[in-house]
């Protein structure tokens, strides 16, 4: 795409915040961002993991320029970035862009729907093989740098239940983890135990954008 640059993304790093106006849109190469909901009285939720199948920018392809939700990198890499203004006018100039963009947008918003849901009515343990499935699809590695206390934000719940959860997931042999750093072990063995969600979002996927 015309005018774009890349740009390291590093963990941690926000690049929008939720109410304010969207500068850019990203373009994840070979990083992953959250989509986390915040507010007074509760911990941060995240409701989408976004890597190089999609985009940041959503509200921007809806015409809404201010952020949804707050964006902060997870998984450190590079992105194409684009300011708000001209990826806006590629939309309006290229048809067959605007259409891609608009299914993208669909499925984006199916899947946060879907991930609400999840975190209602699936198990941790599911939840946490699903989100580490996610984070390996996007980082095309099977090595994650993911600490408890990140994945208890991530997750939703008390550092104590994602403790337990990779235990379990570690006892089968599935995971190993040290200090901040979790290795997948087998890829079939996580996917035969997340929630179905994962299987979900990766059809929707499929549906809409191959």
């Amino acid at each position: 795409m015309a005018a774009t640059e890349s740009v390291t993304l590093r963990p941690g790093e926000a690049l929008s915040e939720s109410g304010l106006r969207m500068t850019h849109v990203f373009f994840p190469i070979d990083s992953a961002a959250s989509l986390i909901v915040t507010g007074e009285g509760h911990s941060p939720l995240e409701v989408g993991l976004v890597g190089r199948e999609g985009m940041l920018g959503v509200p921007v392809i809806l015409g809404a320029c201010n952020a949804a939700f707050r964006s902060v990198v997870q998984i450190a890499g590079r992105a194409w970035r684009m300011d708000a203004p001209r990826f806006m006018r590629q939309l309006e100039d290229n048809p067959a862009l605007r259409q891609r963009m608009n299914r993208y947008a669909h499925v984006r918003l199916v899947q946060i729907a879907g991930s609400v849901g999840c975190k209602s009515f699936h198990r941790v343990e599911g939840r946490l093989a699903r989100w580490l499935l996610m984070s390996r699809d996007r980082a095309k590695s099977n090595e994650l740098a993911l600490t408890h206390e990140s994945l208890s934000c991530l997750l939703g719940v008390r550092r104590a239940g994602v403790t337990l959860a990779a235990n379990e997931l570690r006892r089968r042999n599935l995971i190993r983890y040290a200090r901040g750093h979790i290795e997948l072990l087998d890829l079939r063995g996580l996917a035969s135990v997340a929630c179905p969600c994962y299987a979900n979002d990766k059809a929707t996927y499929t549906r809409f954008m191959d």
